[in-house]
């Protein structure tokens, strides 16, 4: 489908720009007719805009496996870049090594046609090792140059040169020189050529061990830099600090080629789980010599506010924007200016090279950037309004709670097993499944997709690890390999380390291996009543198999009070109570945490404002 949408663009391309291209050979068959209707509809549509709208939505289907840089990211790593290059960068030639779809290229030629009219066009090159997306991203590049032809540029437009190719192993653009290199490089990908790159002539640095391949794609940009180019790349955190890369960073850091690094707020880009940066590179403006630097810009701006949903995640990308720009402008990149830098704005710091030559060379922005006083006092605010609300629903959760009536005797009340019910058809007991295909994990969930829990979630922080579209999660369910817990089910984990009981009420959830679903039926079993019972203490200890290392719970061993339904609501009112008691404790535990350490890292920092303690002088 992907090379279908390619050709398609292809031909109204060739349409568009005046018969200018020459589109590859058509697909045959089923395809073939497709493409035809396509560019039908694009003749009727506009070309620009059906390719996008179809370029759109084979990125969305194809999420999982293509990691594309959001435009506005993209945007962001331009314009720094610009700033940083100053007037150096005029007649620009721009590079992206692993160009994907051409994201990042967009980008860049509308940053360098529209605030730069008067400067020659730039040149774009992209390599793409997926014929596919260098296919896609040479349509749509083509697309971008064709439409400056009428504007106030007239016929001056960007030159695209986008190839197939493994940049790092034969790039198919040879030696040439850009002055931009924009990247978002694939990560951590462990097969990227270490053994037969062994001796290649760009490891000025060093060689990358086979565990840092993003310092190979570092090392690459800097070789196809011009004198005074400048690279920005996209990275993950853990690049900043691992050990095995700590003798190259630190090379990068004495040559000076390493100018700054920026941490990004979490779901800037995929992964969004985490907070990524981005690393600013620096060719010297003298060839074949390097001008080290004493200081190194740094930008924690992974604290931004995330209020505003104008993008996406909800960051507020233009506040973050606006915030990574003020601080990059206010850096002195020249290589004749050691330090001369006007004030830095707030979550930036110039830090001096000498202070990161240690034996971690940790560049994790957020272990040298200072948190501003007013970031930390609204923070502190925000925890205490929280830690208010929790203690006022303690309260009341503890005053209904304080009015159960416990003497009554329950000596003749009987219990039946999950088992018994199951078989008597009073519930449906269900066992979890390992998806077919790895859900895609720390993204958001789309519209139709079905979040994924498993026993791992569960012991790292409680919450879905990734997710299943709507269609995989069909077909799952017509193959029989999926369970879903509906609102409703009680869910019962079955490994003692990591056991729950819970009333589903947030919509489907897809179940892993050792998680189970009980469907109680309404008539007969209240489902709240249920997961009270399955949930005591004793109940879990008697139901336990020790047969391994890893104690598994039989649910269908778990007791349950023989109760009418009638009576079982009561009771299913109280667990719900109990539950809520001890999920406002748990939480008040957590928040009272934050308000300790931000009232320690407070005093310390000699925060304190005097007037504002009693009994201060």
């Amino acid at each position: 489908m992907g090379i279908a949408i390619a050709h398609a663009g292809e031909r109204v391309l060739a349409e568009y720009s005046g018969g200018a291209g020459s589109p590859k050979a058509a697909p045959s068959g089923p395809t073939s007719r497709l493409v035809e209707q396509t560019v039908e509809t694009a003749r009727r549509e506009g070309g620009r805009q059906t390719f996008d709208f179809l370029l759109a939505r084979w990125l969305d289907a194809h999420v999982r496996q293509i990691s594309a840089t959001p435009p506005l990211l993209a945007r962001l790593m331009a314009d720094v870049a610009a700033v940083v290059g100053g007037e150096h960068l005029g007649a620009t030639t721009i590079l992206d090594p692993a160009c994907g779809a051409g994201g990042l290229l967009l980008a860049a030629s509308r940053r360098w046609m529209v605030t730069s009219p008067s400067s020659a066009p730039p040149i774009l090159l992209g390599v793409e090792l997926d014929p596919t997306l260098m296919a896609l991203a040479a349509v749509r590049l083509g697309f971008a140059a064709t439409e400056r032809i009428g504007s106030s540029i007239g016929h001056h437009r960007p030159t695209v040169d986008v190839r197939d190719g493994d940049s790092l192993r034969s790039d198919p653009h040879g030696d040439a020189q850009a002055d931009v290199v924009l990247c978002n490089p694939p990560f951590n990908e462990r097969d990227w050529g270490h053994e037969e790159l062994a001796t290649d002539p760009r490891w000025v640095f060093g060689l990358p061990p086979r565990t840092e391949p993003e310092l190979a794609w570092i090392e690459h940009a800097l070789a196809r830099l011009k004198p005074g180019g400048v690279a920005v790349v996209l990275l993950p955190p853990a690049v900043a600090s691992r050990k095995a890369g700590r003798r190259i960073r630190g090379a990068l850091l004495r040559a000076g080629a390493l100018r700054g690094v920026i941490a990004l707020p979490a779901g800037a880009a995929q992964p969004h789980s985490v907070s990524l940066h981005l690393w600013i590179l620096r060719a010297s403006e003298v060839e074949g010599g390097v001008g080290p630097r004493q200081r190194l810009f740094m930008l924690d701006a992974a604290a931004v506010a995330a209020g505003a949903a104008k993008g996406a995640q909800g960051i507020d990308w233009e506040r973050l924007s606006s915030q990574v720009l003020d601080a990059v402008r206010a850096f002195s990149w020249e290589e004749e200016s050691d330090s001369a830098t006007g004030e830095l704005p707030a979550g930036c710091l110039a830090l001096p090279v000498m202070d990161l030559l240690d034996d971690q060379v940790d560049l994790t922005p957020a272990r040298y950037v200072p948190e501003t006083a007013a970031g930390a006092q609204l923070k502190l605010h925000e925890s205490w309004s929280r830690f208010d609300g929790l203690l006022h629903n303690i309260g009341e959760y503890a005053r209904a709670l304080s009015r159960i009536d416990m003497s009554a005797d329950g000596e003749s009340v009987t219990t039946v097993t999950v088992g018994d019910l199951d078989r008597a058809r009073a519930l449906s007991l269900r066992t979890g499944q390992v998806p077919s295909g790895d859900p895609l994990k720390g993204d958001v969930t789309p519209e139709g997709a079905v979040p994924v829990l498993t026993v791992s979630d569960l012991v790292l922080d409680g919450c879905p690890g990734g997710w299943l579209s709507a269609a995989d999660v069909q077909s799952g369910l017509q193959a029989g390999v999926l369970t879903i817990a509906e609102p409703g089910d009680v869910v019962v984990v079955g490994v003692e380390r990591a056991f729950r009981v819970w009333v589903q009420v947030d919509g489907p959830l897809v179940l892993g291996s050792q998680l189970y679903a009980l469907r109680a039926d309404p008539e007969v079993v209240d489902p709240w009543f249920l997961a009270g019972c399955l949930r005591a203490p004793a109940n879990v200890r008697q139901a336990s198999s020790h047969t391994s290392s890893s104690a598994r719970v039989d649910v269908r061993k778990l007791q349950v009070l023989q109760l009418p339904l009638a009576e079982q609501r009561p009771y299913g009112t109280a667990f719900r109570e109990l539950l809520a008691f001890e999920d406002a404790l748990l939480a008040l535990g957590s928040v009272g945490t934050d308000v300790i350490r931000g009232l320690g890292d407070g005093l310390v920092a000699g925060r304190l404002h005097r007037a504002s303690f009693p009994g201060a002088g």
